[in-house]
């Protein structure tokens, strides 16, 4: 590569959002639950392998250990996982303290909280949680806590200086490792810098994807470690890459990208949800679109849920630079188990969050998005971050993306049906068998669940008969099922893997050919797909 000139960024430089050298999502940067994940899965994993590494090793060959709490180093650097367990416990001291105190104050309410004033309590609060929490009963005289979450951002408790950035060539989509298990190392293919997530040089770099610029000038101003400059300069090329055609007609194309992504786009206006790109630029089996099959310029950014493969700061720090406005579910204001994605995001650099609550619509010139109720799939806790979403177009088309809400209770959406009527295009999560609730959601819960409680209480999508309910409810001219977490560049995030016979398959089978029978086209999407109305 010569010196002088300008290169784009390949399609397939991948960026990964770090914490304490852990793969980012939404409850690693909120600080009371980044609290609660470091002690009870960061360090318990990190113990576990130093105590064990060939058990981890073993275990993560086996399909059946997807997703577990398994670190994936081959039962090898033990020594680097001993010193990034004992740089978290130095480091991260404030948010250990931060996690034994809100189980201190758990505690303190659950015995001495029995139905009389609260005042008296606030001096019995632990020391450092003083003027971040209210204290409040539910109307069963339960007693509980909420914190004024914009105050733990402003405290010491949200600490920029444990983030960082690594980045990488991706050159097969099963490259990396399960990102809730394993820690990111040092490794030769890699670049790990000391970036905050809110810095503008991201956007700067990934700009290059489509618009040229000097490889040496950005390499300056993200500080390349001497060692890694040679690997950066083979992140670059001089090959233009495909240009984006803007969709012209007067009509709707909308464009799976893989998993729960979808973008919709008229000739005014452009609308992406949950947004996961896969990269290119390898070979691959599975066609897909990538980040330059995106609008230079997205008007809105839909988010349903606040779930890793759903809210995936990889891409979207990648396309932090082309979105206009982010559209994200209210949360229950400080509930420990639900923190806010509108100040996340503020704190990571977006702009122009809008918060939607349930019925509430945004009303444009040619379009309405509104929030209809998403219920189930979050394992019966009190989570309100979470949204379906009604699109209506200027042309008529309607669509509901339903995510992975379960129709545990149709009456819901009969009554969402008579205020928005029969839609067009439904597009239905069905990963019917989902997690149990302490995969994802362990880490807060201040007791263990007995193991029987904790399988019945499920991350799960639709099944045939309550996907059927809603394709009767909604009367669609299209369904598809998507969200199920099939394309194989996922496995990173979701750890899945299916069979014929696997449950989400069945069922999924089941809805599209009652659907065909019915007249109604229906598919379960994969890899990619193109549709215009």
């Amino acid at each position: 590569m010569e010196h002088t000139g300008k290169y784009y960024l390949k399609l397939n430089v991948a960026i990964e959002a770090l914490i304490d050298r852990w793969y980012a999502w939404s409850h690693l940067v909120s600080p009371a639950t980044a609290a609660m994940n470091i002690k009870e899965r960061h360090i318990k994993i990190m113990r576990s392998y130093i105590k064990n590494p060939r058990i981890h090793a073993a275990a993560v060959k086996k399909p059946e250990m997807m997703g577990g709490p398994f670190i994936d180093y081959g039962g090898k650097r033990v020594d680097e996982i001993q010193q990034l367990h004992d740089t978290t416990i130095d480091q991260r001291s404030n948010l250990l303290a931060l996690n034994d105190a809100i189980h201190e104050l758990n505690e303190m309410l659950q015995k001495e909280a029995i139905g009389f004033s609260l005042d008296p309590l606030y001096k019995n609060v632990p020391e450092i949680l003083q003027g971040l929490v209210e204290l409040y009963y539910d109307l069963n005289n339960k007693p509980n806590f909420r914190f004024f979450e914009s105050l733990l951002y402003k405290s010491e408790f949200y600490d920029e200086s444990t983030q960082s950035i690594s980045l990488q060539l991706v050159e097969a989509d099963d490259a990396r490792s399960f990102v809730l298990s394993t820690p990111r190392l040092d490794g030769d293919n890699l670049i790990h810098l000391d970036t905050k997530f809110k810095d503008r040089l991201i956007d700067e770099l990934f700009k290059m994807k489509r618009t040229p610029n000097s490889y040496e000038d950005i390499m300056g101003k993200l500080n390349i470690p001497l060692d890694k400059q040679e690997l950066f300069k083979t992140y670059f090329t001089t090959e233009t890459p495909k240009k984006y055609e803007r969709y012209s007609g007067k009509g709707v194309r909308t464009r799976y990208f893989g998993h729960a992504c979808v973008l919709i786009e008229t000739n005014e206006i452009s609308i992406l949800v949950d947004p996961i790109i896969s990269y290119d630029g390898y070979e691959t089996e599975v066609n897909r679109y990538t980040i330059n099959d995106l609008p230079e310029e997205i008007d809105y950014v839909l988010i349903t849920h606040n779930h890793q493969d759903h809210v995936l700061l990889e891409t979207l720090l990648q396309l932090r630079h082309s979105i206009k406005n982010i559209v994200v579910p209210s949360s229950g204001k400080g509930n420990l188990q639900d923190p806010s994605l509108k100040l996340m995001f503020q704190a990571i650099g977006f702009q122009n969050i809008i918060e939607l609550d349930d019925m509430e619509t945004i009303n444009l010139d040619k379009c309405t998005i509104t929030g209809l109720p998403f219920i189930g799939e979050h394992s019966d806790i009190d989570i309100r971050s979470k949204l379906c979403y009604h699109v209506a177009l200027h042309n008529d088309l309607t669509v509901i993306f339903a995510a992975d809400s379960c129709n545990v209770e149709p009456k819901v959406y009969e009554r969402i049906q008579k205020i928005v009527g029969d839609v067009d295009i439904i597009f239905l999560g069905m990963e019917c068998e989902g997690a149990p609730l302490s995969w994802l959601y362990g880490p807060l819960m201040y007791k263990k669940l007995d193991r029987e409680m904790d399988q019945s209480r499920r991350l799960a999508g639709c099944d045939f008969k309550q996907g059927e309910k809603l394709v009767d409810i909604f009367n669609p001219k299209n369904v598809f099922v998507y969200a199920m977490g099939l394309e194989p560049w996922l496995m990173f995030i979701s750890s899945l893997k299916y069979t014929d016979e696997s449950k989400p398959i069945v069922e999924s089978n089941k809805l599209v050919e009652e659907c065909k029978s019915r007249g109604i086209d229906a598919e379960r999407l994969f890899g990619e797909k193109t549709i215009e109305y």
